[in-house]
């Protein structure tokens, strides 16, 4: 019996439990957002770069004109991880999470404007199911609310990673997936650099495990892993087992820091998810053989 394709859809699985733990490690690391990202990215950075110095793997930068995509990128992932712990530190994991989870429709909404493929008026359906979920999450349209807050923040995110995810679409093909983590993780270091010097680290050893673990398990061993299962799986097929990314991670939260989600979050969230997963099965459908 040949064991290759339930090892890689094992290692996939993997990957996605790994990635999930973000939610609450950014929730619950206490540290100011902007320090814990500086060290999620550095550290990841050292990982990577020793990773693809045993896998040999080449960093070079191929054009000069792909410095500048490159360090937009870098920027855009730079707040997105930000705005995202701010999503989490001002509601919960799983509103945190859920809203994030809204980039694969902006990427959809958004790639005609980037790339050359054509609009399908189905995102229309699929956008509005999504803002019916986000409706649904909300526990109150009062922008004072944390929680709403939180939701706003998330969506953010959300809509950075989506702009960055279609940055860099056109230099996969080019680049190593290690490569192009190793020089985001770069940028977002040299950006966050200040921060280190006007703000609190006193939390910093009592912290310091979390952060290994966010950058190592989370970040360095999580996405190399995602980026490993593209070479056996098609990126629908990888789109739709990522959907259990909000569920892995609310079930983090419940058996970790026993953070129960609401009926309205189940609801919310199911629709947010089911957007994500019709998406990537018509997306398969649609897509030449």
């Amino acid at each position: 019996m040949n064991k290759g394709p339930i090892k890689n859809l094992l290692l996939l699985l993997l990957a996605t439990l790994f990635i999930s733990t973000s939610g609450v490690l950014g929730k619950y690391i206490a540290m100011p957002v902007e320090v814990i990202i500086w060290f999620r990215a550095s550290l990841a950075m050292v990982f990577l770069f020793v990773y693809g110095k045993f896998k040999k793997i080449d960093f070079s930068i191929k054009s000069t004109k792909d410095y500048k995509p490159f360090f937009i990128s870098g920027v855009l992932m730079t707040v997105h991880w930000i705005t995202y712990f701010y999503a989490l530190k001002l509601s919960n994991v799983a509103l945190g999470v859920l809203s994030l989870y809204t980039f694969p429709i902006m990427v959809a909404l958004l790639e005609p404007l980037f790339l050359k493929v054509k609009f399908s008026p189905i995102y229309i359906l699929l956008g509005l199911m999504v803002l019916a979920g986000l409706y649904v999450l909300t526990p109150e349209f009062n922008i004072e609310s944390a929680q709403a807050k939180g939701i706003l923040f998330g969506v953010f995110s959300a809509f950075c990673y989506a702009i960055r995810i279609l940055i860099l679409k056109q230099y996969v093909a080019r680049y190593n997936g290690t490569t192009l983590m190793l020089y985001q993780t770069i940028i977002i270091t040299v950006l966050l650099l200040p921060t280190l010097f006007f703000m609190d680290l006193s939390g910093l050893k009592s912290q310091f495990a979390y952060l290994i673990l966010l950058a190592l398990l989370t970040t360095a061993i999580g996405h190399s892993l995602m980026l490993h299962s593209l070479k056996f799986f098609s990126a629908t097929t990888t789109s739709i087992i990522s959907s259990l990314q909000p569920v892995f991670g609310i079930c983090i939260a419940y058996f970790l820091v026993n953070e129960i989600p609401s009926l309205k979050t189940y609801i919310g969230g199911g629709l947010i998810i089911l957007t994500v997963v019709i998406e990537s099965i018509r997306s398969k459908k649609s897509s030449p053989s």
